[in-house]
This record gives C-alpha cells, structure tokens and sequence, in this order.
C-alpha cells in the first residue's frame, strides 16, 4: 500500500478494534469432552448447538469461531483424527455429505467460491486435533475487505443464529436429524 494511503487510513482508523467475543475462544471454559463428539447428539440443542444436519455417520455444524460468515465444518460421528482411522462406510458418508455441504451452501449464501479441506494435526493449524473434520469456507470477490489487511480485523455480516437459519432451510431435504424449530427467535 502507497504511504500516503497508509498515512489516511491510520488517520482514519480507531486506535482499538474491540472484539470481545473473541476472548470466549481464547480462555473461555475448555471442557474435557470434544464439542465435535458432543454436540450431534442431541436434537432438542441443534440450534444452540450450530448443528444444521446429522446423519448416522456424518454431521454438518457451523463454525462458533468462523473466519467468516456461514463457516460450516463437517466432521464424523466417531471420535477419529486421520482419514484413514474411519473404515469406508464413514468415509464414503463423511466425503458424501462435505460434497452435499458446498452444494447447499453455495444454494443457501451465492458464495462466487469456496475453500475446502482439513487440517490434519496441530502442525497443519487443526484447532481440534484430535476429531477429523473439514471445513467449507464461502468466499465473495472482494470480501477481503480493507479490515484483516489494515487491522488483521474480521468483519462478520450476519449473527451465528441468522446464518444457522438460512443454512437449516438450506439443509432440509439431506436425509438426517435436524432441529425441528428454525423460526427466527424472538
């Protein structure tokens, strides 16, 4: 970036950005259990859970901490770090419904584009590096905003439970269980 453009925006630019739902990620409660083996189980708190669909194998769930809007992950039902641990009806289930996530989410939010893939091991960036899981990130042309290149600062458009409604219609017709209830919360 030109100085001169550099000099405006830091002119511009409060001395500090607040994003204080960060610091639940950061030292909020670290529960022994993993959230990935936890929360599929449970119908009646797929809402509050972020769970969009579960199948009997596989689970589609939206980020807590997303890098951006509607940031889904797709994980297995049993507790495994590597591809290779799950046997082939996981995976081919797995693989099916991470193929059925981009589908929906591409319907559900017009992304121009997406990144796909695992990190696989804490070298790799897994922040669970213990349960496999993918992650479907939607991408706009130009949604790297002037935010994370100035302030290293995300702007999210939507609320977490407004993209968990649209991703749940998005998701209805995917055989699986799913929540009963997604009305908009008064």
């Amino acid at each position: 970036m030109p100085p001169a453009l550099s000099a405006i925006f830091a002119a511009l630019m409060p001395t500090s950005l607040w994003a204080p739902w960060r610091m639940e990620y950061l030292v909020g409660h670290k529960s022994s259990e993993c959230f990935l083996c936890t929360v599929p189980n449970d119908a009646a708190s797929f809402r509050e859970d972020l769970v969009v669909v579960a199948q009997e194998h596989a689970f589609v769930c939206l980020n807590r901490y997303p890098f951006t809007t509607s940031h889904l992950l797709v994980a297995p039902r049993r507790h495994v770090a590597q591809p290779s641990d799950l046997d082939e009806v996981e995976y081919v289930a797995l693989m099916k419904l991470l193929r059925e996530a981009t589908v929906r989410l591409k319907r559900a939010v017009g992304c121009e584009g997406m990144n796909v893939g695992f990190n696989i091991g804490k070298a790799a960036g897994a922040g669970v590096a213990d349960h496999l899981h993918g992650h479907v990130v939607p991408r706009w042309n130009g949604d790297n905003n002037f935010m994370p290149i100035i302030a290293d600062v995300r702007v999210m458009p939507e609320y977490l439970d407004e993209a968990w409604q649209r991703l749940h219609h998005a998701f209805v017709d995917v055989p699986g269980e799913r929540a009963a209830d997604a009305r908009p919360r008064s």
